[in-house]
């Protein structure tokens, strides 16, 4: 878990086209988390929101980025696959303020970890 700096796909961010050759989503960085994935890794996030839009996680403070939310979801928990049935809940708290970031949250069935 935590701050990856790479947004995977086009949906974890803003402005995908305009990001192409920008650190943090280049193609080979975003290959790199396809490796994970391969692996049997998966984006606790995008398995429970798998189609919602405009959530991030980091937004640049030079632009006031927040504000617009024109942002980046880079923060994540990846849970291997043999696991995601303790998974209940992911998400993200965007109206936590204090830093470019925002907290990323995982609930887990701990009962079902100890079975």
């Amino acid at each position: 878990c935590g701050d990856v700096n790479t947004a995977h796909t086009e949906i974890d961010i803003a402005r995908p086209k305009e990001n192409v050759k920008t650190s943090g989503f280049m193609p080979e960085e975003r290959a790199w988390l396809d490796r994970w994935v391969a692996e049997g890794w998966v984006d606790t996030f995008r398995h429970h929101h798998p189609e919602t839009r405009d959530v991030y996680t980091w937004w640049d403070q030079r632009f006031q980025s927040r504000a617009r939310n024109v942002g980046w979801r880079i923060d994540y928990f990846f849970v291997h696959q043999q696991h995601l049935n303790a998974v209940k809940g992911a998400g993200v708290a965007p109206d936590v303020m204090g830093s470019d970031h925002c907290p990323i949250w995982l609930e887990i069935d701990e009962s079902v970890l100890n079975a």
